[in-house]
């Protein structure tokens, strides 16, 4: 059982990545999918598995050694990585959406998306740094508006 939630937790999340990098057009669903669909059925998994699993682990949270001792069981092991598919995905839509209402084009959203799948963390980081970017480079006097309307458009 614990094998076949691992699979089905890995192709969900594969599938609303795909949903954000590859149909960016269809961002009500990519968006619904990714923010609120797929953690709410990972989250349902990783919830059983807490209830079933959590009072067979040893461990804690006070030190490294103790974290590592809390997820030595497959269950828990699963647990943890449910949330972490969980939670990559919601700050994916996030830079998935933020990003498309900033105007800044999707072929510069992939990479950081890709990023953030692989890194959770990193991508989150070259969000904040792009957006920033994209926003310093609005803000710049005498900046010709047709070329940020123009690339507004290519994300719509």
């Amino acid at each position: 059982m614990i094998d076949i939630l691992f699979t089905a937790g890995n192709l969900l999340a594969m599938a609303s990545w795909g949903l954000l990098i590859f149909l960016p057009r269809w961002r009500g669903v990519a968006q619904t999918v990714s923010t609120v669909a797929a953690p709410a059925l990972l989250s349902v998994a990783y919830s059983a598995l807490i209830g079933v699993w959590w009072s067979r682990s040893q461990g804690g949270f006070s030190s490294l050694d103790e974290v590592h001792a809390l997820f030595q069981t497959r269950g828990a092991l699963l647990a943890g990585w449910l949330h972490y598919l969980a939670f990559d995905l919601m700050i994916g839509g996030w830079i998935a959406q933020k990003s498309r209402l900033e105007g800044i084009p999707h072929f510069v959203v992939v990479p950081i998306l890709i990023l953030t799948f692989l890194f959770g963390p990193m991508g989150y980081l070259a969000s904040l740094i792009v957006r920033a970017a994209w926003r310093i480079r609005l803000s710049r006097p005498g900046q010709k508006t047709e070329h940020w309307s123009f690339n507004r458009a290519l994300t719509r």
